[in-house]
């Protein structure tokens, strides 16, 4: 089991036992715990789309019992601060009250900031060097963090670094993974959130974790926020929108204005492919808006090779350049897709095999020892073949075949790219209108 589903099971069990006990303020707790580590399990680890829509289904119901608990603790505490001022003057009662909800209200917003630090990415590992291409958009982003960061005498005065950058373009082009290069590669805090983290069903506590988003950045500065899929939280405002989602955005248009607050070193990055579903008051708060676009020949050679990265192959520079002219209009998603059925081809060499041969090479167990005696896949008809399947095979007598160009071609013919035309159109319209060439 997962490190944070077991975590997050634990915790529950846990929650369920203290509530049956009648410690409530420490079921709460529990419980508001658990529901973190089981968001945070959906999000970063592996669990299969059914197994997601249970723990979803799971986290309602607990919820749902935290909110009972909360109502029936609140009341409980009203129902002292009443008894205990009842035989004071009327003035030093209503001030009770008034601590008493401002110091709630301090420790909610304290609550949603501890949520949020799950979503403080520490080292994605990912450097610039490892996204292909894009070489407008990483000077852009290098301007806008690192070098604010490294010379901050630089930037005073009315030269100040950009405070909002949207990254924008079809679906598969590396918008994410340059965000996780800046986070690699800038020494700021890093927060990636989704709309998911920061919508509630609950009254009034969405537009209240947006405010805390932007507390949590100022409290750790110099920070960067990253909102991927940005439309789904500031899409254009209409009528038939929700109260709710009117006021998320409005509070997210006060916090990126930042007025009366202070938010120099603190960079909004924002990804979509819709671009043109963004509400226009957001869009005016991307100062910055540059177009990721579906990746060049040179660049899809180097996708290519950084997909393939260590694995066996006898593929040269040549059939690189001619799988990546044979791969135009396919996005970097749909090259690694390409890649990733490319390099099954060898196991269902091996699967599909009737015969074997006998054959010198690197020991899996050991590549710096020569064995003389493993065993590869071939045709019925060749020197020293031996009818065998791989069920008779000893693991560690096998050696791995090479993923070859052929396996490359079919892999490309299986995969068809992602990206259609009139989606093309509508981006590049949407950057003639306001936009800058990534």
């Amino acid at each position: 089991m997962s490190g944070a589903m077991g975590k997050a099971i634990d915790i529950v069990k846990k929650a369920t036992d203290e509530d049956k006990a009648g410690n409530y303020a420490e079921a709460l707790k529990l419980y508001e715990h658990g529901v973190e580590y089981f968001l945070h399990s959906i999000k970063y680890e592996a669990n299969g789309e059914r197994a997601k829509e249970s723990i979803r289904s799971k986290c309602v119901d607990y919820l749902e019992r935290a909110e009972q608990l909360k109502d029936y603790l609140n009341k409980k505490d009203k129902k002292k601060v009443k008894e205990g001022s009842s035989g004071g003057s009327k003035g030093k009662s209503n001030g009770k009250e008034s601590d008493s909800e401002e110091e709630s209200e301090n420790a909610e917003l304290k609550k949603m900031e501890k949520q949020l630090e799950g979503a403080i990415v520490e080292n994605p590992n990912v450097k610039w060097s490892d996204v292909a291409g894009l070489e407008v958009a990483k000077e852009a982003l290098k301007e806008a963090v690192i070098m604010p960061t490294k010379f901050p005498h630089l930037f005073t005065g009315n030269r100040t670094p950009w405070r909002g950058i949207l990254l924008f373009g079809p679906p598969g082009t590396g918008k994410s993974f340059l965000a996780k290069a800046v986070a690699t590669e800038a020494n700021s805090t890093f927060l990636s959130v989704s709309s998911s983290d920061l919508m509630s069903k609950w009254l009034g506590e969405s537009e209240k974790m947006v405010k805390s988003m932007f507390a949590v950045a100022r409290q750790k500065k110099p920070a960067i926020i990253f909102i991927d899929e940005v439309d789904s939280l500031c899409g254009s405002r209409s009528d038939t929108e929700s109260e709710s989602a009117r006021r998320v955005k409005t509070e997210f248009l006060v916090q990126m204005q930042g007025v009366g607050v202070d938010n120099s070193q603190i960079l909004v990055l924002g990804a979509t492919n819709i671009p043109w579903a963004l509400d226009a008051a957001i869009r005016r708060r991307f100062e910055k808006r540059i177009y990721i676009p579906l990746p060049e020949v040179q660049a899809r050679i180097t996708m290519f090779k950084l997909h393939m990265g260590e694995t066996k192959t006898t593929v040269t520079d040549q059939e690189f350049r001619t799988l990546a002219q044979r791969s135009d209009g396919y996005s970097g998603a749909d090259i690694s897709i390409v890649i990733r059925d490319a390099l099954m081809m060898p196991v269902r060499k091996v699967q599909s095999a009737t015969h074997f041969r006998t054959i010198s090479g690197p020991s899996p167990s050991d590549p710096s020892v020569i064995s003389h005696d493993l065993l590869e896949p071939c045709s019925p008809g060749s020197p020293g073949a031996k009818e065998m399947s791989w069920m008779e095979i000893d693991g560690k007598k096998l050696l791995e075949p090479p993923v070859t160009y052929k396996d490359l071609l079919k892999a490309l013919e299986n995969t068809k790219p992602s990206v259609n035309e009139a989606d093309l159109k509508k981006q590049e319209q949407f950057t003639a209108d306001f936009g800058q060439e990534g």
